[in-house]
C-alpha cells in the first residue's frame, strides 16, 4: 500500500504558568510509556509549552523530528492561548486531550485540572475556527490517553492522505448515471486536488504505454497473481500495458501532490477501441492503495481513498445492487441468523474487487456488457473482469459526497459479508448491515445517494466518521437502532 501516508506521531505537552511545569513533564512522559507498550510509535516534542514563545519553540522541534500528527497534551489546566497557536499553526492532523488525576494522595501540588483546562481549550479552538480531534472522553490517565492516541491514528491517515491527493478523471460519466455527478468545488473545500482528462487522453495514455519494457514483468505477475483463475492468458499483455500506462501516467502528473487516484470511464465506447474491460487491472491498482472507480465516480474513488487510509487494507466500489431472494434466506438460516430480509442485500460489481478480498477468484468476461456488445458470440472485447465471492468479514459501507449545490454529505454504517454462495456473477456478497432498510430508505434514498458505494474489509466507522467531522462535513448519516427513528420516518 505504497499509495497511503504514513502517520509519524509526537506529542506536546502544555502547562499554564501557575502550575508546577514538572507536573506536565512527568504525565507527558508517562504517556510514551503507556504508548511504548502498545507499541504505537510516538515522539516527545522536547519544549513544555507555557507561552506563545514556546509554541514556536515546540513548533519547530515538531518540524525537524518529521512530526506529521500531533498530540496537545494538557498535562495541567493548560494556556489556551499558546497550545491553540500551536494547533493553529502545526498545518498537520491534531489532537487534543488532557490528564486526568491520578490519586486521591495527591490532590493539591498534585493536582492538575486539565478536566477544566479542556474546557477553555474548546472555546479558544472555536475562536480560531479550528477542527482538531477531541476523542469522545478526553480526559484520561496515561494508558487511556495512549488508546485515545491510538484511535487519532487512523483519522490522522486520513486527513494527510486526502491533503496530498489528485484525482485523475478520465472521460464524462456514461449516459444515465447522473447519479455519479461530481461538483469539483468542493474538493477544493477538501484540499483535494483534480486533473480531468477526456477518454481520447485515457486511449492515447494505453497506446502510448505499447512496448514499454515492464509490460512482460506486468503480465507474468498477473498470471502469478491469477493461477488457476487466468480464464484468458492471451488477453494479459493488453491489460499489463494499460497498466504500465496508468501508472506512468500518474507518476509524471503528480506535481505538486503526493498520492493518486483514478475515476475512469470503463464504458460502453471503452471496449471498442481499448479491446477490453479494465476491471482487473483496477483491482489490482486497488490493492496497492490506488482506487480506480468506475464509471468516472469521482467522489467514489475519494471514499474508496478514505476507506484504504483508515484501515490500510484493499478496498473496493460496489454498487449497492439487489435483494437476497427469500428461499435463499432460509437455505441459510443458519448463518443469516434472527435478521430480517431487509438488513441484507448484495454488493456488486462487474470484477473491480482486489482478489486478496475474494474467496475464488477467476479472470471472466462481463456478462451485462457482453449481451449488449457480442451477442451470440464468443467473449472478446467483454474480457478482463476479476470475479469471485467477497471473503466472509466485517466491513464497512461509507460515501462522501458533494450534492448539486456543492454541499458534502457523508454516510458510514458497519456490517459483515456473511459466507453465503451469491449465485450471480461479477465481484459480489451477501452483506448484513443492522436495520439497513430503515438505512436504505431514510438516508440512501431521502438523501439522494448514488448507489455506489466504498466498500473496506474492516470495520472503520469511528475513523470515517470523526475524519469527516475534522473535514467540517455537518451532514453525517449511520444506520440508527430501531428505537432511534430517522427524521423523516414515520412514526406511525
Amino acid at each position: 500500500m505504497n499509495n497511503i501516508p504514513e502517520v509519524k506521531l509526537g506529542i506536546a505537552a502544555v502547562s499554564r504558568d501557575c502550575f508546577p511545569i514538572q507536573l506536565s513533564q512527568k504525565r507527558r512522559d508517562a504517556v510514551l510509556e503507556a504508548c511504548r507498550k502498545m507499541k504505537l510509535a510516538v515522539q516527545a516534542v522536547e519544549p513544555v509549552i507555557e507561552n506563545e514563545t514556546d509554541a514556536m519553540k515546540a513548533l519547530e522541534d515538531a518540524r525537524k523530528k518529521g512530526i506529521n500528527a500531533l498530540v496537545v497534551y494538557l498535562g495541567n489546566f493548560g494556556p489556551e492561548g499558546p497550545e491553540t497557536i500551536l494547533a493553529q499553526r502545526f498545518g498537520g492532523p491534531v489532537m487534543v486531550a488532557g490528564a486526568a488525576e491520578e490519586s486521591g494522595n495527591d490532590l493539591i501540588n498534585g493536582r492538575g485540572d486539565a478536566y477544566c483546562g479542556m474546557l477553555n481549550a474548546s472555546y479558544n479552538i472555536g475562536l480560531r475556527k479550528l477542527r482538531p480531534y477531541i476523542p469522545e472522553y478526553p480526559v484520561g490517565v496515561p494508558a487511556e490517553i495512549a488508546e485515545m492516541m491510538q484511535g487519532f491514528v487512523p483519522v490522522a491517515r486520513i486527513l494527510l492522505g486526502l491533503k496530498g491527493l489528485k484525482i485523475f478523471s478520465f472521460g464524462p460519466r456514461p449516459q444515465d448515471f447522473l447519479a455519479c455527478n461530481a461538483p469539483i468545488k468542493a474538493l477544493y473545500d477538501l484540499g483535494v486536488e483534480i486533473m480531468e482528462n477526456s477518454e481520447l487522453d485515457l486511449y492515447d495514455v494505453f497506446l502510448s504505454a505499447k512496448g514499454r519494457p515492464e509490460i512482460a514483468s506486468i503480465a507474468a505477475d498477473m498470471a502469478k497473481e491469477l493461477g488457476a483463475g487466468n480464464k484468458h492468458p492471451t488477453l494479459l499483455e493488453k491489460l499489463a500495458q494499460y497498466e504500465a500506462g496508468l501508472t506512468d501516467f500518474m507518476d509524471k502528473n503528480l506535481g505538486a501532490s503526493t498520492y493518486g487516484i483514478f475515476a475512469n470511464k470503463c464504458w460502453p465506447s471503452f471496449e471498442k477501441y481499448f479491446g477490453f474491460v479494465p476491471c482487473y487491472v483496477n483491482s489490482r491498482l486497488a490493492s496497492r492503495g490506488i482506487p480506480v472507480s468506475c464509471e468516472v465516480d469521482i467522489y467514489g474513488t475519494l471514499s474508496e481513498y478514505m476507506a484504504a487510509c483508515a484501515t490500510q487494507l484493499p478496498v473496493t466500489l460496489l454498487d449497492i445492487n439487489n435483494t437476497v431472494p427469500a428461499d435463499m434466506i432460509a437455505a441459510e438460516k443458519s448463518k443469516t441468523g434472527d435478521r430480517k430480509p431487509n438488513d441484507l442485500f448484495m454488493g456488486f460489481h462487474c470484477g473491480n474487487t482486489p482478489s486478496g478480498c475474494l474467496v475464488q477468484h477467476e479472470m471472466k468476461f462481463q456478462l451485462i456488457m457482453h449481451r449488449l456488445m457480442e451477442a451470440g458470440k464468443e467473449p472478446d472485447i467483454t474480457r478482463g473482469t476479476l470475479e469471485g465471492r467477497f471473503k466472509p468479514g466485517p466491513v464497512t459501507v461509507f460515501r462522501l459526497q458533494s450534492t448539486a449545490d456543492t454541499v458534502l454529505r457523508a454516510y458510514m454504517a458497519q456490517g459483515e459479508v456473511l459466507d453465503i454462495e451469491p449465485k450471480s456473477f461479477g465481484g459480489i456478497g451477501v452483506i448484513a448491515i443492522p436495520e439497513m432498510g430503515r438505512f436504505y430508505r431514510h438516508v440512501l434514498i431521502e438523501k439522494r445517494f448514488p448507489h455506489h458505494t466504498a466498500l473496506a474489509f474492516a470495520h472503520a466507522g469511528r475513523a470515517l466518521f470523526d475524519a469527516c467531522r475534522m473535514l467540517g462535513v455537518e451532514d453525517i448519516s449511520v444506520n440508527r437502532p430501531k428505537s432511534l427513528p430517522y427524521p423523516t420516518e414515520n412514526p406511525f
